[in-house]
């Protein structure tokens, strides 16, 4: 059945209207990243700076150590998305392959661990943490972190894991093929599309998160990307808006850098894997 053309237009459309909204953020946060002061506090904003500066990028680097920071949340988001995913896979192949009891009460933890807010944990883990020697030291973020992505990134591999026809790995098998000759050479490049998604979200999850880090690290030294973005806002509440942009503009960039690499990886996975099936 072919679809009408004022239907197909009428999707373009709604579809051009979502990327839009998506868009306009970041679009506003670019434009406010270059413009002077004086354009920044007239009462007629415009959507292109009149008279584009890089004042507020010198300006925020020398203010605030805004690379020190970066630097933290790669090694805290890195290290986060690496062992959530050394993790969940191999959870994920066991509950999708052996649906037992136990597998379909880690099912319900993963559900019910959504739903707990940030503040209740908080105090709990801080406890935690400062027994165990690890407040206000990236080692001890980068857990939170891992603890914290770790149901969603098993949730998301366990769909994964269950696209996979169990009939490959029987077929493996019958020609010969061990256990984990199998896993290695037949499961886990199909897994690929899976596995850089579940990377991608707990990376983007570590670089953006806030809280935490807020409350976790005291240390300046020590203190990530989104902790430092404070520091532009006065005692007052008062923002120095145009540093303040130009630092968060800079602060999207790497999670789209990588959004954008494994982007390339899921799609060549996701090809490679309905070819192989």
């Amino acid at each position: 059945m072919r679809t009408r053309p004022s239907a197909r237009a009428g999707q373009y459309a709604a579809l051009l209207a979502y990327l839009i909204f998506l868009a306009f953020p970041f679009l506003w946060l670019l434009s406010t990243a270059f413009k002077p002061p004086r354009e920044l506090g007239s009462l007629h904003p415009t959507w292109i700076p009149r008279h584009p500066t890089l004042a507020n990028f010198r300006q925020a680097f020398d203010e605030q150590p805004l690379l020190h920071a970066a630097l933290n949340s790669l090694l805290a988001a890195l290290g986060a998305a690496v062992i959530a995913v050394l993790i969940a896979t191999p959870m994920a192949y066991v509950m999708a392959r052996h649906r037992t009891r136990l597998a379909r009460a880690a099912s319900g933890w993963v559900v019910v661990s959504q739903a707990f807010p940030f503040v209740l944990i908080i105090i709990p883990l801080f406890l935690v943490l400062k027994r165990l020697r690890l407040i206000d030291s990236l080692a001890g973020l980068t857990v939170v972190y891992v603890v914290w992505s770790l149901p969603f990134a098993l949730w998301m591999l366990v769909g994964y894991v269950r696209a996979v026809p169990v009939e490959l790995e029987e077929a493996a098998a019958v020609d010969g093929a061990g256990r984990l000759r199998t896993l290695i050479s037949v499961t886990a490049p199909l897994l690929a599309p899976g596995i850089a998604a579940t990377a991608l979200f707990a990376f983007i999850t570590a670089w953006n998160e806030f809280f935490f880090a807020l409350v976790l690290l005291k240390s300046p030294g020590n203190q990530t990307l989104p902790v430092v973005l404070t520091h532009f806002i006065g005692a007052e509440g008062v923002a120095d808006l145009g540093p303040l942009a130009a630092a968060a503009f800079l602060a999207t960039l790497p999670s789209l850098v990588v959004f954008a690499l494994l982007q390339r990886r899921i799609t060549g996975g996701l090809i490679a894997g309905a070819v192989k099936s």
